[in-house]
């Protein structure tokens, strides 16, 4: 499973203890840096009152969500791009996920001690968004390197490649992120193959209080492009909501598989055909995709309501009232479709 996303920061700001309260596990959570050594890896369901519904219509045996898989990765501190605090360990971890949620310390403590001697959320960002950025620096240069060699040669290729990574240097050189940069620098096909840190989605969770986060802090965060949220994890046990954001900041949506003996919700990048949709639920779906039945989750509940309802199954009464569509394979499946492909 690939649907994967990092969390990070510096020590002490509550990265592990948001991991045990969004997996229930019982980890290593200690009041000194490095506690985490390896990134302890958790799965989490998406929570989804849809699936429960249509569970409970179909009376299931099983119920399969959608998950999320967390890494909690151990704390950055400065110079952690040339290998400080076993950073370079660190950042390997960071470039195996698909985005990132960097926890920031608003609460002031002077009995949780802070790496930098005292809590400053906007010099926090700062530092961890540096490091990202000066080990991409890194690996631009020596892409750099690599490509200029081809250029000599009239590669028109690499000349596009060479320009678009000279822009990159001097973003990264500024100290800013490639997914914040103009330009949207980290969406070109040159700079994806490099799986850049600062090009992963960011979700910043302040850890506090309303109260204590700086206006400055949201601004920078507004400018940066990233989603925030402010949480107590002290106090806060419902983390829903940065589940279902982060599920978002991936681009998936939800389609569902519907039966007595598993409902099950499938994620899936949003602009995917029926055709695609159908291979992530068996290879061999996609290759012998004929057409599918589609319907949008509330009208199957609708279907099955007591005031329509005549002891048939919602699916045949879903058919009979015209709500199921049957789809050829561009089609383009939509968050809450409820799906049954036909395959030879």
């Amino acid at each position: 499973m690939n649907l994967s996303i990092g969390i990070v920061g510096l020590p002490n700001v509550g990265k592990s203890t948001l991991f045990r309260l969004l997996t229930k596990q019982e980890i290593n959570v200690a009041n000194y840096p490095f506690a985490t050594i390896d990134p302890n890896v958790g799965i989490v369901a998406v929570p989804d009152e849809r699936l429960d519904k249509l569970a409970e219509l179909a009376q299931s045996k099983k119920i399969t969500p959608a998950v999320v898989e967390f890494y909690d990765i151990a704390g950055l501190v400065k110079g952690a791009h040339e290998g400080e605090g076993l950073g370079n360990q660190f950042l390997a971890h960071i470039r195996e996920v698909k985005a990132i949620v960097q926890v920031i310390r608003v609460f002031p403590s002077s009995e949780i001690i802070h790496v930098e001697g005292e809590a400053n959320p906007l010099r926090d960002l700062e530092i961890v968004n540096t490091e990202l950025a000066l080990k991409d620096l890194d690996t631009v240069q020596k892409r750099i390197e690599s490509v200029e060699g081809k250029t000599r040669t009239g590669d028109t290729a690499a000349i596009r490649e060479l320009g678009i990574l000279e822009k990159l240097r001097k973003v990264l050189n500024a100290r800013d992120l490639a997914r914040s940069s103009s330009g949207k620098l980290a969406d070109d096909p040159a700079i994806k193959q490099l799986t850049l840190l600062t090009s992963k989605p960011q979700i910043y969770l302040l850890n506090g209080k309303e109260e204590n986060v700086p206006l400055e802090l949201i601004e920078e965060i507004k400018t940066l492009g990233g989603d925030y949220l402010i949480l107590d994890l002290a106090s806060e046990n419902n983390l829903d909501a940065l589940i279902r954001l982060a599920y978002e900041v991936l681009g998936l949506i939800t389609f569902f598989t519907f039966g007595e003996d598993e409902t099950r919700a499938w994620q899936v990048p949003r602009g995917v055909t029926v055709r695609q949709a159908a291979g992530t639920i068996h290879t061999d779906f996609e290759e012998r995709f004929i057409k599918a039945d589609v319907i949008n989750w509330e009208k199957l509940v609708e279907a099955g309501s007591p005031s329509i309802n005549s002891g048939q199954s919602p699916w045949a009464i879903a058919r009979q009232k015209g709500w199921m569509r049957l789809e050829g394979k561009e089609y383009l499946m939509q968050d809450g479709d409820v799906m049954e492909v036909k395959h030879n």
